[in-house]
């Protein structure tokens, strides 16, 4: 995997001295080999752990419950219908829960006195919604297939449709994931990337779960649908923005409303407003546009393209703001090979959940 991470030209106003050129080159050649090693052994150790799982298929259901994927469907569209935000909401739930222990449903777990469940960590309190709708749909699947399809695979599926329902790309789902009996407080916030999050540290996350700089790029498309919290962005409204933005007359009143319905000190906290300003509902390539107009919403969002280290990155950025089936076409792919990581242990000690709020009795 080869990745760019050379001081962007624009970023330096004033020639550098040679002195100055040359602690910038060692800096740099330190970042790229940290980057290198870190992406060697994160992808070796992520090989290794998940050499012996049975592969995933796309007919896994086939014959145990042929109307699985159109089940899923249909009540997906009358969860979108009802309200186009709640596609975003999925979308979230099936992210967090593969970037803990892989997809294997341990999102969907409620706190019990023998299990600290995932919902409650920091990252996730008040941030993932959307649980009753899984709830929906498990009970559809038990009542036509009792005991066959996983939440882990239902979540996937309903994750797939949620995009489609709001225009955006259709892939094929492997199924065959079997759900956790565990979960994990603690990685939660270790695995996740924070809205705050640096550039470094961003890859740093996404090569843990063996995702490419180009899969990251293309995964936090998503972010073209659905809200922030005043949280997560007040760092952002307060601190750089007016330094990235081009503050046109679409950036101006736009960090005004932002800042109205979140104070810098005192309240507000879960106010929200959408990361994708022009179109909030609709599942397109807008959200690169904005970041090209520096008006990202969330630190980690904008540093994709004007962070200093991000030469492949904001290549990456401009790719898919002129090309919106190139990014269809990158999401499709990527979001297939996030659905893919799967955990080990499962395939040892993994069930099909009855109700996906509990371990099986």
């Amino acid at each position: 995997m080869q990745i760019s991470l050379l001081i962007q030209p624009q970023s330096q106003p004033f020639p550098l001295s040679t002195t100055q050129e040359t602690q910038t080159n060692i800096i740099t050649m330190q970042v790229k080999s940290t980057i290198f090693i870190l992406s060697f052994f994160t992808i070796f150790c992520f090989k290794f752990l998940h050499a012996t799982n049975p592969p995933l298929s796309l007919d896994y259901y086939k014959s145990s419950c042929p109307n699985a994927e159109a089940i899923v469907r249909k009540e997906m569209e009358c969860v979108v219908q009802s309200d186009l935000r709640n596609a975003a909401l999925i979308l979230r739930l099936h992210f967090h829960d593969c970037f803990v222990q892989g997809c294997d449903g341990s999102v969907l777990l409620d706190d019990t006195v023998t299990l600290q469940g995932e919902k409650n960590a920091p990252t996730n309190l008040n941030a993932l919604k959307g649980f009753e709708f899984i709830d929906r749909i498990k009970e559809k699947l038990e009542s036509e297939c009792p005991g066959i399809v996983s939440c882990a695979d239902l979540l996937t599926y309903a994750a797939r449709d949620a995009t489609v329902l709001v225009g955006g790309p259709y892939w094929d789902v492997p199924a065959g994931r079997k759900d956790s009996k565990t979960a994990s407080f603690s990685q939660v916030e270790s695995n996740i990337p924070r809205p705050n999050d640096g550039l470094l540290s961003i890859i740093s996350k996404f090569l843990y779960q063996s995702l490419s700089v180009t899969d990251m790029v293309a995964l936090s498309g998503a972010h073209t649908i659905g809200m922030a919290r005043c949280t997560n962005y007040r760092a952002r409204i307060y601190g750089d923005y007016q330094t990235t933005a081009t503050m046109s007359n679409i950036a101006e009143p736009n960090l005004k409303n932002l800042k109205a319905t979140c104070p810098a000190a005192g309240g507000g906290d879960n106010n929200e407003a959408p990361m994708d300003y022009v179109s909030p509902s609709l599942f397109d390539n807008t959200y690169y546009h904005i970041l090209l107009r520096g008006e990202g919403l969330l630190n980690s969002d904008q540093e994709l393209y004007s962070s200093v280290l991000g030469v492949q990155t904001s290549k990456l950025v401009r790719k898919y703001a002129e090309d919106q089936i190139a990014f269809f076409a990158q999401f499709s792919e990527s979001m297939v090979k996030m659905g893919n990581i799967t955990n080990p242990e499962t395939y040892v000690d993994g069930e099909v959940r009855n109700n996906c709020r509990f371990i099986n009795t």
